[in-house]
């Protein structure tokens, strides 16, 4: 049996967060400290966990547990070490930097933003916006079916690159109203759709929710019905820290 670790931590005590292990055996979460520093563990079997969506959560909700009530490094998934102690090397070893990282997470959270084009009204704007495909469809609309076919790909193909244009034009102005209220953010790739805006992970002092709360009604109201916002927050710093432990 090895070391499953989920996270470092800002404290030191060798206390418990519950039966939250993975692997679905029900091992309890406990704390491995070092000086004044700790590495979040549980037993596990020395093997590669299939990253699946079960195993996933799992190792996020252990470690939004022990956030509840102390700083954390997220460490990489399935990240295992043989025994306890090489789980004390490792902090040994590591704890200049994650001593350095700790400081820096200490007391900001994650928030989640993505943005959405409404289906209807974005493409409304662009006939509004882009005068030559305006036309073209116009044109298009006054010719036989069997004559219209390649017209209208070409006219798809310019429809594409617009709504490209008006999502970058957008996500830029989000970020630039955002940025100010938070220390650091982050654009993903996870774009569901052709109509998402943005999927963006933004880091924030958790005294200031507030403030980035209102930044984020004030968008909702700039943009009425042409956008809507899934706004979610109080996570770990999933998408700032993700620590990659030689084991």
């Amino acid at each position: 049996m090895g070391k499953y670790i989920y996270c470092v931590t800002d404290e030191a005590r060798e206390e418990s967060f519950g039966l939250l292990g993975i692997g679905g055996r029900d091992d309890e979460l406990t704390a491995i400290a070092y000086r004044d520093i700790a590495a979040i563990v549980s037993d596990s079997p020395v093997m590669r966990y299939p990253v699946s969506r079960e195993n996933s959560l799992v190792h996020e909700r252990a470690i939004e547990a022990v956030f509840k009530c102390h700083t954390v490094l997220p460490a990489r998934f399935c990240t295992i070490a043989e025994n306890e102690a090489r789980v004390r090397a490792i902090l040994e070893r590591e704890y200049v930097e994650f001593r350095g990282l700790l400081e820096r997470m200490r007391g900001k959270v994650e928030v989640g933003v993505k943005a959405i084009f409404n289906e209807t009204l974005i493409y409304q704007e662009i006939l509004e916006r882009y005068g030559e495909i305006r036309r073209r469809k116009e044109a298009i609309a006054k010719l036989p079916p069997q004559q219209a076919h390649w017209q209208l790909v070409e006219v798809g193909r310019m429809v594409e690159a617009a709504l490209k244009v008006e999502k970058d034009r957008v996500r830029e102005e989000i970020v630039e109203a955002l940025k100010g209220a938070c220390h650091d953010f982050r654009l993903t790739n996870r774009l569901l759709g052709e109509r998402m805006i943005m999927n963006a992970a933004f880091l924030i002092d958790r005294d200031q929710e507030a403030a980035f709360d209102r930044r984020m009604d004030e968008l909702a109201e700039r943009y009425r019905e042409m956008v809507r916002f899934k706004y979610v927050g109080g996570f770990p710093p999933f998408n700032f820290v993700n620590l990659v432990i030689q084991v």
